[in-house]
This record gives structure tokens, sequence and C-alpha cells, in this order.
């Protein structure tokens, strides 16, 4: 489904084979923004891309519990949100670095 690890919550599903590490290993994640270009990474492998603003992600978001939430998806910067739904969970190193653009 769409809500799922390393997934874009509630509107894009990660790749069927993605590499999750057992119960009691940490998975590492990444996501990686530039402009509107948006990757997710989970233990070195891309599970997810997208465009933000492109029809293809404004369909999904239209579809998506979050269409009625002013702002949501503007790009902007700064700002993360962890989210567990009431589930003992854990997070470590995690971190927001600027990526100055490729030249």
């Amino acid at each position: 489904g769409n809500r799922t690890l390393a997934g874009l919550y509630d509107m894009i599903p990660p790749v069927e084979d993605k590499p999750t590490k057992p119960v009691g290993e940490w998975n590492e994640a990444r996501i990686v923004k530039q402009g509107n270009h948006v990757e997710h990474w989970l233990n070195g492998v891309k599970v997810v891309d997208y465009e933000i603003g492109s029809q293809r992600f404004d369909s999904m978001l239209t579809a998506s519990k979050y269409k009625d939430i002013q702002g949501f998806a503007e790009n902007r910067a700064g700002h993360i949100v962890l989210q567990d739904h009431n589930d003992e969970v854990f997070f470590r190193n995690v971190k927001i670095r600027d990526l100055q653009p490729a030249q």
C-alpha cells in the first residue's frame, strides 16, 4: 500500500522490493530534495522519486488525506515530520543539510 516504510505516506508507495533490515537492526533512510525533485532512499537503494507540483504529484495529492491542508507540499525549507501511530519507534542521527546546486 501507500502507507509503508520509505514511501511518501498516503501518496506514493515505495518499490515493492525495497531493501528492509530485520527487526532489531537499523534501516538507513535518506530523503534528497533539490528544487522540486525529491528522492527517497532506503539502505542505499532509491525507492521513491517525484516532482513536487507535477501533474502526477498534484493528482496524488488531490486523492490523499492531505488535500485540504493549506500549503501542504509547498516548496518550503527546514521542516520535517517524523511520525508513528502509537507504536514504539526510534530515530537516530537525524540530520538536515542544505545541498549546494550541482554545477
